[in-house]
């Protein structure tokens, strides 16, 4: 049987904007795993009326409801109350339960009393399936009724998660008889309408698996999905799929199933005994910072110099003040003496300059906003790229470490650079 669920979020202050959705992630995450279709997310604030007016909906249109948050200790914690109310159950003290509790307390807050009130959370629907919080006090659990699976679930994001991997998943797994798997596919080059251009007669003509594009920041994530039995099924579906999205783009792609384009950059840097030195004009040290967020990235990466103004250039990369004068400091010129000067004076194999406006004003010399030159320079080579990048300052910030990323990346796999 094929499953379909709804993830109902419970809390004012998801609807107000001060607290971000995660659980719902989450959960939807795992449900994608076990093959159980999410059709609904659905938000509400704790308030038992509009509560029970979202059970009610949820009832009449999926096979799981899961809920997140609301089963805290205070009078605005009302998720297990609504949900009994809606099915028909009663609330029972659990005393077993109860003494778990006690005991956080006096295991992990010796130095606190307990209040009473936290005594509610071993209220608990009768006849469920208790899913034991190992990192909080509020407990979780499952109850069937009206042929309708109910999970209820605490709303802090790491208790979620715990209760999640530890208890939900095998409660779930007994229910499903199929599984979703999927690779991502990342591209970098093309924006997502060129994307789809390419692989739109080979979109429309899949069911299962099916393969969607989803944009982001200065790249695009082709997501291919089967639905099977088992693991092994799934990828025998999506085999001839991938080996055609491969052929269609090429180089293009630069990685699947890989964390990001500074991953892969990194584990090729690894790969071939290579060492990176960056300068760094308009992106202000943004590509420093996404390399030096990978754990041990100072096997290969040296160090960094963000030379913003004219002065810093010409004091610490050595560039001369009549190539600024006569060209610009946005200007090819500048990005390759700036990718030159820092490879040699980290004594890197690799160097990158990057130079150029991220905006929103034009520079004094009437180069608009979007203009970016990224240099890179080996012992043996030298290449530049000029794209012109559209959007706000962050935006072009981000493509231009892209670029830059890019340009490395197919140094290292012997593609052409430009």
């Amino acid at each position: 049987m094929t499953y379909t669920a709804e993830i109902i979020a419970v809390g004012t202050e998801l609807l107000l904007g001060g607290t971000v959705n995660s659980d719902a992630q989450d959960v939807s995450r795992l449900l994608s795993e076990l093959g159980i279709n999410v059709f609904f997310h659905t938000v509400v604030g704790d308030n038992p009326e509009r509560m029970k007016q979202a059970v009610e909906i949820a009832k009449g249109r999926a096979d799981i409801i899961i809920t997140t948050g609301g089963l805290g200790p205070t009078f605005d914690d009302v998720t297990k109350q609504t949900l009994a109310e809606v099915f028909g159950k009663k609330l029972i003290f659990n005393e077993d339960v109860a003494e778990k509790i006690r005991s956080f307390f006096t295991m992990r807050l010796p130095n606190m009393d307990m209040p009473e009130n936290n005594l509610r959370q071993a209220e608990l629907p009768e006849g469920c399936t208790i899913f034991e919080n190992a990192v909080g006090t509020a407990p979780g659990c499952a109850f069937e009724s009206d042929g309708k699976h109910i999970l209820m679930l605490p709303g802090p994001p790491r208790e979620c998660r715990e209760m999640l991997k530890n208890c939900v998943d095998p409660y779930l797994r007994k229910l499903s008889d199929a599984q979703i798997h999927s690779h991502n596919i990342h591209i970098i080059g093309l924006g997502e309408s060129a994307v789809e251009d390419k692989l739109r007669p080979l979109m429309e003509s899949l069911n299962n698996p099916t393969l969607a594009p989803y944009a982001k920041d200065g790249e695009v994530m082709l997501r291919l999905t089967a639905k099977a039995k088992s693991k092994e099924l799934a990828e025998e579906l999506m085999a001839p799929i991938l080996e055609k999205v491969k052929d269609t783009l090429g180089d293009l792609i630069y990685g699947i199933d890989t964390d990001s384009l500074e991953n892969t950059v990194v584990s090729l840097l690894r790969e071939k005994g290579y060492t990176l030195a960056i300068a760094e004009s308009c992106t202000g040290g943004l590509l420093s910072k996404r390399l030096t967020d990978i754990p041990g990235v100072s096997e290969v990466y040296i160090g960094s110099v963000v030379a913003y103004s004219e002065q810093s250039k010409t004091e610490l990369l050595s560039i001369e003040r009549d190539i600024i004068s006569i060209h610009g400091e946005v200007s090819e010129e500048v990005a390759i003496t700036m990718a030159k000067g820092v490879r040699k004076r980290l004594g890197a194999t690799i160097g990158i300059g990057i130079t150029g406006i991220a905006g929103p004003e034009s520079d004094k010399s009437g180069k608009e906003p979007g203009t970016v030159f990224i240099a890179l320079s080996t012992k043996d080579t030298v290449a530049c790229r000029a794209p012109k990048l559209f959007f706000d300052r962050e935006r072009i910030r981000i493509s231009a470490t892209n670029n830059a990323l890019d340009m490395i990346r197919r140094l290292l796999t012997d593609l052409p650079l430009e």
